[in-house]
């Protein structure tokens, strides 16, 4: 088997969040920070449901500035493996191992958020999808690896407000960020999003 296809986008968000630890993103707000730590229960319940109150969150921002899985592939050298390496095997089981302990951002938690991200829906062929999987890249749990779980939400849709779409349809979620984790067969989620409303997506997606 070719495992190499099945490494890239793993090193991709690998690479990407070495270049967030080098140069932290300043709008991850620390707890004695000035910036808006999140919302408590009766804060969330008490504020209108209008659009302005969901500003939105890049993902590099749900991956903690000094978590490193690419220090893992220091005694690797991916770019001369080849397809029958066992070295890819081996490399493959660790970062997936790491990809489901990754670390969350807490200060997250309780934050009124609108993030963009593809639908991977947690039950298949339903006509309307009350749970689902919100990732940043096109094919992950699917047709690739999926993302570490600090990169991979569980989105609860309210009653009534299932969504009626597809598999990978870019959509934006907006609602209420969680630091709940979530363990399935698809994928491990760290986050979870109490959605209000999931509306279509125009546009590129995910870590640029």
């Amino acid at each position: 088997m070719n495992l190499l296809p099945r490494l890239a986008p793993i090193l991709m968000l690998a690479l990407l969040t070495a270049c967030d630890a080098q140069a932290p993103d300043p709008k991850i707000a620390a707890p004695d920070s000035a910036a808006p730590a999140g919302l408590s229960e009766a804060e969330v319940a008490a504020t209108p449901d209008t659009g302005g109150e969901y500003p939105e969150l890049d993902w590099e921002e749900l991956i903690p500035p000094d978590w490193r899985p690419d220090k893992l592939m220091a005694d690797f050298k991916v770019d001369d493996m080849a397809d029958d390496d066992p070295r890819a095997q081996e490399l493959l089981d660790k970062l997936q191992a790491l990809w489901k302990e990754a670390p969350v951002v807490p200060e997250l938690d309780g934050r009124r958020i609108r993030l963009p991200g593809f639908v991977v829906p947690i039950e298949a062929d339903a006509e309307s999808v009350g749970e689902f999987l919100l990732v940043p890249y096109y094919g992950a749990c699917i047709h690739v690896p999926p993302p570490p779980a600090n990169q991979t939400i569980h989105v609860v849709t309210p009653k009534g407000g299932e969504y009626h779409g597809g598999l990978f349809d870019t959509v934006w979620v907006s609602g209420t960020l969680k630091v709940q984790s979530l363990s399935i067969e698809l994928a491990d989620a760290g986050y979870r999003i109490e959605a209000v409303r999931v509306e279509p997506y125009e546009g590129e997606v995910g870590p640029q």
